[in-house]
Protein backbone atom coordinates (compact mmCIF):
# COMPACT_ATOMS: atom_id res chain seq x y z
CA UNK A 1 0.00 0.00 0.00
CA UNK A 2 1.38 3.42 -0.95
CA UNK A 3 1.59 6.34 1.47
CA UNK A 4 -1.25 8.05 -0.40
CA UNK A 5 -3.44 4.96 -0.09
CA UNK A 6 -2.66 4.67 3.62
CA UNK A 7 -3.48 8.34 4.13
CA UNK A 8 -6.81 7.91 2.34
CA UNK A 9 -7.63 4.86 4.48
CA UNK A 10 -6.87 6.78 7.69
CA UNK A 11 -8.92 9.78 6.57
CA UNK A 12 -11.86 7.48 5.80
CA UNK A 13 -11.56 5.90 9.26
CA UNK A 14 -11.51 9.37 10.86
CA UNK A 15 -14.63 10.34 8.93
CA UNK A 16 -16.35 7.12 9.98
CA UNK A 17 -15.59 7.91 13.62
CA UNK A 18 -16.69 11.53 13.26
CA UNK A 19 -20.07 10.41 11.92
CA UNK A 20 -20.48 7.68 14.52
CA UNK A 21 -19.79 9.98 17.47
CA UNK A 22 -21.18 13.22 16.03
CA UNK A 23 -23.76 13.87 18.76
CA UNK A 24 -21.67 12.54 21.64
CA UNK A 25 -18.98 15.23 21.93
CA UNK A 26 -16.18 12.76 21.29
CA UNK A 27 -14.20 12.37 18.12
CA UNK A 28 -12.06 9.28 18.42
CA UNK A 29 -12.29 5.66 19.48
CA UNK A 30 -9.62 6.36 22.08
CA UNK A 31 -12.13 8.55 23.95
CA UNK A 32 -14.61 5.71 24.45
CA UNK A 33 -15.15 4.41 27.96
CA UNK A 34 -17.72 2.53 29.99
CA UNK A 35 -21.12 2.15 28.38
CA UNK A 36 -20.05 3.99 25.22
CA UNK A 37 -17.22 1.53 24.70
CA UNK A 38 -19.60 -1.40 25.14
CA UNK A 39 -22.12 0.24 22.79
CA UNK A 40 -19.75 1.04 19.93
CA UNK A 41 -17.27 -1.83 20.27
CA UNK A 42 -19.66 -4.78 20.53
CA UNK A 43 -18.27 -8.24 19.95
CA UNK A 44 -20.06 -11.38 18.86
CA UNK A 45 -20.08 -14.21 21.41
CA UNK A 46 -17.15 -16.14 19.90
CA UNK A 47 -14.94 -13.06 19.63
CA UNK A 48 -15.81 -11.94 23.17
CA UNK A 49 -14.98 -15.41 24.47
CA UNK A 50 -11.63 -15.38 22.66
CA UNK A 51 -10.78 -11.98 24.13
CA UNK A 52 -11.77 -13.01 27.67
CA UNK A 53 -9.68 -16.19 27.43
CA UNK A 54 -6.70 -14.21 26.18
CA UNK A 55 -7.04 -11.62 28.95
CA UNK A 56 -7.07 -14.41 31.54
CA UNK A 57 -4.22 -16.36 29.95
CA UNK A 58 -1.97 -13.29 29.73
CA UNK A 59 -3.01 -11.95 33.13
CA UNK A 60 -4.10 -8.62 31.69
CA UNK A 61 -6.23 -6.06 33.52
CA UNK A 62 -9.64 -4.69 32.59
CA UNK A 63 -7.82 -1.52 31.56
CA UNK A 64 -5.87 -3.61 29.04
CA UNK A 65 -9.15 -5.20 27.93
CA UNK A 66 -10.59 -1.75 27.19
CA UNK A 67 -7.46 -0.68 25.33
CA UNK A 68 -7.58 -3.80 23.18
CA UNK A 69 -11.25 -3.19 22.45
CA UNK A 70 -10.61 0.44 21.43
CA UNK A 71 -7.76 -0.62 19.18
CA UNK A 72 -9.87 -3.38 17.61
CA UNK A 73 -12.59 -0.76 16.94
CA UNK A 74 -9.98 1.37 15.14
CA UNK A 75 -8.67 -1.57 13.13
CA UNK A 76 -12.22 -2.37 12.02
CA UNK A 77 -12.65 1.29 11.02
CA UNK A 78 -9.48 1.10 8.94
CA UNK A 79 -10.97 -1.97 7.25
CA UNK A 80 -14.13 0.02 6.53
CA UNK A 81 -16.30 -2.19 8.75
CA UNK A 82 -18.79 -1.32 11.47
CA UNK A 83 -18.59 -4.76 13.09
CA UNK A 84 -15.47 -5.80 14.95
CA UNK A 85 -14.31 -9.23 13.83
CA UNK A 86 -12.12 -11.74 15.62
CA UNK A 87 -9.23 -10.86 13.28
CA UNK A 88 -9.42 -7.23 14.47
CA UNK A 89 -9.28 -8.32 18.11
CA UNK A 90 -6.42 -10.75 17.41
CA UNK A 91 -4.44 -7.98 15.71
CA UNK A 92 -5.08 -5.61 18.63
CA UNK A 93 -3.89 -8.30 21.07
CA UNK A 94 -0.69 -8.73 19.07
CA UNK A 95 -0.01 -4.98 19.26
CA UNK A 96 -0.71 -5.09 23.00
CA UNK A 97 1.81 -7.89 23.43
CA UNK A 98 4.42 -5.90 21.51
CA UNK A 99 3.79 -3.00 23.88
CA UNK A 100 4.44 -5.08 27.03
CA UNK A 101 7.93 -5.16 28.50
CA UNK A 102 9.66 -8.40 27.69
CA UNK A 103 11.11 -10.38 30.57
CA UNK A 104 14.48 -11.87 29.84
CA UNK A 105 15.30 -15.29 31.14
CA UNK A 106 18.81 -15.87 32.46
CA UNK A 107 20.04 -19.44 32.52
Amino acid sequence: MSSAEMRAQVLEAHERQRKRYGQLHIGWNSELSGSLLRRFARLDADTASMLHQTIEALGLSMRAYDRILKLARTIADLDGLEEIRSAHVAEAIQYRNLDRPQVEMFV
